[in-house]
C-alpha cells in the first residue's frame, strides 16, 4: 500500500472538505504517521473514513473528527493538555506536536499499553499516558489549557469545566444517540464558560461518563 498517497488523499478528500483549513493542522496530519498507531490487522484502513477497532469495544475516531478536534482546541506551545481516552495514542501525538505537555488518561489497561508503545516508537516524549478514570477530569495535573474527550457524554461534567484555566478550551461530543453535537467550551474567566456547537456526529459513550441530571418532582 502507498501510505503517502493514502495520507494525501485522506487530507484532500476527507479533511479539507470537512472545514479543516488550518494549514498547521493539515501539515501535522501529513507528518504524523497515522498508520503507525493502527493495530496491524487494520493498517490498510488507517486512512479510511471509519472508526478503526482497537479491541475491547474501543475505536479510533475517524480522521476527519480527530482533525476537527485539533483545529477546535488549537493547542499552543505553552499549553498543558488533558486527553480523556488515550486510544491508540494518535490524537495524543497530534496534540503533543503542538502543545508543551499532554496527559492522556485511559481506563483500559490494554489501550494504555498500546498508546505508550506507539508513542515510544514515534519518539513522542511530551505525552504521559496514565491508567485511570478521567470521565470527571484528572485533578492531579489540573488546571489545563486544553481538555479533549474521545467519547461522548450526556452533558459536559462540571468537574471538567472546573479544571480549565481561564482562556482554556474543552472539546466534547455531547448528547445521546442518534443526536449528538460536537461542542467547544471556552473558559472566559474563572467559573465562567461559553459553548458553541461545531458539528453533528455520533460516537460511542465515554466509559463511566456521568449521567445527565434529571428533574425530580
Amino acid at each position: 500500500m502507498d501510505f503517502e498517497r493514502a495520507r494525501f488523499n485522506m487530507v484532500e478528500q476527507q479533511i479539507r472538505p470537512w472545514d479543516v483549513l488550518d494549514p498547521d493542522v493539515l501539515d501535522l496530519l501529513m507528518t504524523v504517521k497515522r498508520e503507525d498507531f493502527v493495530p496491524p490487522a487494520y493498517r490498510n484502513l488507517a486512512f479510511a473514513d471509519i472508526e478503526v477497532p482497537l479491541g475491547n469495544g474501543q475505536v479510533m475516531l475517524p480522521p476527519r473528527v480527530e482533525a476537527r478536534i485539533l483545529q477546535a482546541v488549537a493547542p499552543r506551545r505553552s499549553d498543558r493538555v488533558l486527553l480523556v481516552g488515550a486510544g491508540s495514542g494518535y490524537l495524543a501525538a497530534l496534540l503533543g506536536a503542538r502543545a508543551e505537555e499532554v496527559v492522556a488518561v485511559d481506563i483500559d489497561p490494554a489501550l494504555v499499553d498500546m498508546a505508550r508503545a506507539n508513542l515510544q516508537r514515534a519518539h513522542v516524549t511530551n505525552v504521559t499516558v496514565l491508567q485511570g478514570d478521567a470521565a470527571e477530569g484528572w485533578s492531579k495535573n489540573a488546571p489545563y489549557d486544553v481538555i479533549a474527550l474521545t467519547g461522548s457524554v450526556p452533558e459536559v461534567p462540571a468537574a471538567l469545566r472546573a479544571q480549565l484555566k481561564a482562556g482554556g478550551r474543552l472539546f466534547a461530543i455531547v448528547g445521546e444517540a442518534p443526536a449528538m453535537s460536537a461542542q467547544l467550551v471556552t473558559c472566559t474567566a474563572e467559573g465562567a464558560c461559553q459553548s458553541v456547537v461545531l458539528f453533528e456526529t455520533n460516537v460511542a459513550p465515554l466509559t463511566n461518563a456521568p449521567r445527565k441530571d434529571k428533574f425530580s418532582f
